[in-house]
């Protein structure tokens, strides 16, 4: 799951890249593969276990995929810069819990 999230996240970012330097046509693969992992994320998602928090990350999955349907649609950056800024934070978090859990003999 952590590698969903990183990749993800260097997805969002390779592609606001693409449409900040004027290559749009270099940002649908990142842009695809991305809405792809989010949409995967969301079907991860187990209602029965923890209600709250679903319907929470629910609703960030769907503010960050539709930043990347407009930020794709319109060639836009700044609506995938928003989607990183959304989705850093879930995927750090996400990345910290599972190092809690792993303890110290992980590292």
């Amino acid at each position: 799951m952590v590698l969903l999230f990183q990749a993800a996240l260097r997805h969002i970012r390779t592609a606001a890249t693409a449409l900040e330097t004027g290559r749009p046509a270099e940002a649908n693969t990142p842009l695809a593969k991305a809405s792809d992992i989010v949409a995967e994320l969301m079907s991860t998602l187990d209602h029965s276990k923890s209600p709250q928090l679903c319907a929470q990350l629910m609703d960030i999955y769907m503010f960050v995929a539709d930043r990347l349907i407009t930020g794709a649609g319109t060639k836009s950056a700044p609506p995938v810069r928003e989607a990183e800024r959304v989705f850093a934070p879930v995927a750090e978090a996400f990345a910290q819990a599972v190092a809690s859990l792993q303890g110290p003999s992980a590292k």
